[in-house]
C-alpha cells in the first residue's frame, strides 16, 4: 500500500493500459472502472480494490492497477476497482455515521478521471460504473444475474451520496441524481478542467 496522486495513477494507468485493455479483450470486453465503498470506516483499507480512498481524500494503491483482484464479481478481469474507504451502518435509508465525505468524492472523481485517461476510455456508464450499476449489469453486459439496488439490492454501493446533487436512494431515478450519475459528472468536470492534457 502506497500514497498515490492523480498525475501518479493517470500515469500507472497508461503504463498498464496494453495490459489491461488485453485481459478484457481475452473475455471478449472492454475494460471498465468499478466504483465502491467498503462498507467499512474511513480508515480501514482493503486490498481487494487497486484504488482505496479515505475520509480526507488521500488515495493508497494496493496492487498494480493490471492485477486481477477480487472487488466486483465476474467482472474483475480488465478492470480497476476504486474504492471509498467509508459506508459503516450504511442502509438504504441512512448513510450512517460515515458517509461518503465530499474530499473523498473530489479524489473519486479525479482518480476516475486520471485512470480514464491512461485507459483511454470515455467516462460513461458503458466504462465506469458502481458496483449497484454493475450489479444490475447496467451497462448490458449480462456477466451474471442482477443483484443491484433494482433487483435484489445486495449490492447497492453508491447509489446514492445523502448530497443535495444525490440526496436519497431512489435507482429509478432519470434525473442525473444517482450517485454514479453524479461521480461521473464530477469526473467529467475533472477531465473538462484538465483540457484533455496529454498524458505525462
Amino acid at each position: 500500500m502506497k500514497k498515490v496522486t492523480a498525475n501518479e495513477l493517470r500515469r500507472l494507468a497508461a503504463d498498464a493500459r496494453e495490459s489491461i485493455w488485453a485481459q478484457a479483450e481475452e473475455e471478449d470486453r472492454e475494460p471498465k472502472i468499478y466504483l465502491h465503498w467498503t462498507a467499512g470506516h474511513y480508515y480501514q483499507t482493503f486490498d481487494s480494490y487497486h484504488v482505496n480512498i479515505v475520509d480526507d481524500g488521500t488515495m493508497y494503491l494496493m496492487d498494480d492497477l493490471d492485477e486481477v483482484l477480487a472487488h466486483t464479481w465476474l467482472r474483475n478481469t480488465g478492470a480497476v476497482g476504486i474504492t471509498l474507504c467509508c459506508g459503516v451502518g450504511a442502509d438504504t435509508e441512512d448513510l450512517g455515521p460515515e458517509p461518503p465525505t465530499a474530499a473523498q468524492l473530489k479524489a473519486m472523481a479525479e482518480a476516475i478521471c486520471a485512470i480514464a485517461d491512461g485507459l483511454w476510455l470515455t467516462i460513461n456508464k458503458t466504462y465506469v460504473l458502481t458496483h449497484g450499476e454493475a450489479a444490475d449489469n447496467e451497462d448490458g453486459l449480462d456477466a451474471h444475474e442482477d443483484y443491484g439496488p433494482n433487483t435484489t439490492c445486495e449490492r447497492w454501493d453508491l447509489e446514492y451520496l445523502e448530497t443535495e446533487d444525490s440526496p436519497e436512494f431512489n435507482p429509478e431515478a432519470e434525473d442525473g441524481s444517482r450517485g454514479g450519475d453524479v461521480i461521473r459528472a464530477m469526473a467529467n468536470e475533472v477531465r473538462r478542467k484538465n483540457n484533455g492534457a496529454a498524458l505525462a
